[in-house]
């Protein structure tokens, strides 16, 4: 396996060859969590823990107050990091049970790197959580996350073309929530 920058910069410039690679590539999930997932999902946790504690606290972008303790600042981090990792699972988990639907198969691997792959672009805007100021900056870049769903659905979860712009809308939405409600990250005050 690439190493998470390669991998990374891959799925974000060039799709379509990196999913069909990805489609081929024996992969292990625990290798997958491991060296790409929680890598990058530690980015937006740490930073904006760095963040809060440098800033402040934060409701949605805006700036409460200027004092965050450190066991408030990890709190929110830890809980942050929590939040992102289950929202790839709930993900991988939307994408697999809704294949067969639509005449894709079943493959829990398979959605996990769908699920991990089209989240580089939210998880490493995460790193945007630094400051309150950045926060639509983190959104226009997670939304580049639901063309990777687009791209990559039909090619690793083996939809038939003529059902796949189903199936992609049907996840899109999911994902959609899942981000919505992964959002409520900012909203926690420790």
């Amino acid at each position: 396996m690439e190493t998470t920058v390669s991998r990374a910069r891959s799925i974000l410039f060039e799709p379509r060859a990196t999913f069909k690679e990805v489609d081929a590539e024996f992969t292990k999930p625990g290798a997958l969590w491991g060296k790409y997932i929680i890598p990058l999902a530690v980015l937006g946790p740490l930073t904006g823990t760095i963040g809060r504690l440098l800033f402040g606290k934060r409701l949605g972008g805006q700036t409460l107050s200027d004092h965050v303790t450190l066991t408030g600042g990890i709190l929110w981090g830890v809980t942050a990091f929590a939040i992102a990792v289950v929202a790839v699972f709930i993900l991988t988990q939307i994408i697999s049970q809704l294949a067969p639907g639509f005449g894709g198969q079943k493959n829990d691997v398979q959605a996990l790197k769908v699920a991990a792959y089209a989240s580089t672009p939210a998880l490493i805007a995460g790193v945007f959580g630094i400051h309150g100021l950045f926060y639509i900056v983190t959104i226009l870049i997670s939304l580049y996350s639901l063309y990777l769903l687009y791209v990559a659905l039909p090619i690793l979860m083996k939809v038939p073309q003529d059902r796949a712009m189903g199936y992609t809308a049907v996840v899109i939405i999911g994902a959609i929530v899942i981000f919505l409600l992964e959002s409520v990250r900012d909203y926690i005050v420790f």
